[in-house]
């Protein structure tokens, strides 16, 4: 095992994408991943509470960034404005990471335990961008209903981004999709 070599974190991650991918995510076992980067098991779990975590570890810095672009949003802009602002900060951010969100999409949808955390993931989300919106002023239940409609509006252009695979602007999709929004409560 090759030891003291920089990036073990970044190794291992994608040691396991690589076997989530390759024989899926049941299948693989922590051994198997470690073996892949050159690394041991007990290096693997000082980085990664259990195999699960290679695909979730982000979860809180997404979180922040979403949260925290609606915080830092002018005051001046509508609830469902500010929230779009933290669905365009997350889109230009997974944007960036466009293969590695793909292939985890891919290996989440084949798992039923993977889609549950996921779902887990976004109840998450959605709480705490309602309590962000509520620090702003928001009362309920109107940030209870602009977080939840966010967050489909996010999860609706994600899915279509994903879908598409062809180099499609994330953050345009969300546009898109908050624009075919309006166009349904207006009637335009």
């Amino acid at each position: 095992m090759v030891r003291w070599e920089p990036d073990s974190r970044g190794r291992l991650a994608q040691a396991a994408m690589e076997l989530y991918s390759e024989q899926g995510f049941e299948k693989t076992t922590v051994a198997e991943i470690a073996e892949r980067a050159g690394l041991t098991e007990r290096t693997f779990f000082r980085h990664f509470a259990d195999k699960r975590e290679v695909l979730f570890s982000g979860s809180a810095e997404f979180q922040e960034l979403l949260v925290g672009s609606v915080a830092r949003a002018p005051d001046s802009l509508a609830p469902i404005d500010a929230a779009a602002e933290g669905a365009l900060a997350a889109a230009a951010m997974l944007q960036q990471r466009a293969e590695f969100a793909r292939q985890r999409a891919k290996i989440i949808a084949a798992n039923p335990e993977l889609q549950e955390r996921e779902l887990i993931k976004f109840a998450s989300l959605s709480t705490a961008l309602a309590d962000t919106l509520r620090a702003r002023g928001v009362t309920e239940p109107a940030a209870s209903l602009t977080a939840e409609v966010a967050m489909a509006v996010f999860r609706t252009a994600f899915e279509r981004w994903i879908d598409a695979n062809d180099g499609s602007d994330f953050p345009q999709l969300i546009r898109q999709s908050l624009d075919d929004l309006a166009a349904l409560t207006t009637g335009r």
